[in-house]
């Protein structure tokens, strides 16, 4: 048995350390569910490292999630917390789990999207599933499931897209290109060298940046909104999932004030911006 108190000292160490937006966030969430929420956290990023990093256990890793998604029992740590988090949970979306277990696929593969509808899908898998799980941990109000499920997908998409933008330079180095194929024969570039030309972001023209950046802002955008207007579906957290949009936003709306990401590789929002943000998110209706 997995004791609870290292668990969640991994989940809070976790959290602090790589989803520092995330983190602060969640500090606004009410206590009964934070746990939870971590907890999640923990599992989605813990497969998520094991892929990125090509760890040797990803695949056995992503086998057993594939697994518990289709009602077998838990067959390690990260599927033990899941059967919990779900236990008491009926409506627990086990398909998202499913789906981003596709995801996860997807990248040991490696990204390859022809398509924005490849994007679309991708953003989904990694993303949207999270804010499902998340919906589901935090709860929904009677009558609203359907709608805040739609708006969780959203949000989650929105935020994936913000990430891809952010570490376009980053991604580029590591041999790693998110963007479609067709997004980036519109902006010049052939796919075949894009790796390369996006390790260099910053000294692309302005126009590629531009034509690159801008579209993806506008569908992050469009989900943001709709994710933002769904918050007040959820039944706990409102606050705490509003401050984290908000955040998140506002790494998109730099990277598209900055030259449409000219100015630096990776942006990061000043303390000032992100104080605003969060005096905004609980001005929000409680919880």
């Amino acid at each position: 048995m997995d004791d609870p108190r290292a668990l969640d000292a991994d989940a809070v160490e976790v959290m602090a350390r790589v989803a520092r937006t995330f983190d602060l966030a969640t500090r606004f969430l009410p206590r009964e569910v934070r746990t939870d929420v971590r907890r999640l956290y923990l599992v989605l990023r813990t497969l998520d490292d094991l892929v990125d990093t090509g760890d040797p256990r990803a695949a056995d890793a992503v086998t057993s999630l594939e697994a518990w998604s289709r009602g077998e029992p838990p067959r390690d740590r990260e599927t033990r917390i899941l059967e919990g988090l779900a236990a008491g949970r009926p409506g627990f979306p086990r398909d998202a789990v499913a789906d981003f277990a596709a995801g996860m696929r997807a990248d040991l593969a490696g990204p390859a999207h022809a398509t924005e509808a490849d994007l679309d899908r991708y953003c989904y898998q990694v993303a949207g599933t999270v804010g499902r799980m998340m919906a589901a941990v935090l709860g929904v109000r009677d009558g609203e499931a359907g709608a805040a499920d739609a708006g969780a997908r959203a949000l989650g998409a929105a935020m994936q897209r913000t990430n891809i933008l952010r570490d376009l330079a980053e991604d580029g180095r590591a041999g790693r290109v998110y963007l479609p194929d067709d997004v980036l024969r519109d902006a010049g570039i052939d796919p075949a060298d894009a790796a390369v030309r996006l390790a260099g972001f910053r000294s692309l023209p302005e126009a590629t940046r531009r034509s690159i950046v801008a579209p993806q802002a506008a569908l992050a955008e469009a989900d943001y909104a709709a994710g933002l207007a769904s918050i007040h579906r959820l039944a706990n957290g409102r606050r705490a999932i509003a401050a984290a949009a908000l955040l998140y936003r506002e790494i998109l709306r730099t990277i598209v004030r900055e030259d449409h990401g000219g100015h630096r590789d990776r942006v990061v929002v000043s303390r000032g911006r992100k104080l605003a943000l969060l005096v905004r998110a609980l001005g929000r209706d409680p919880a």
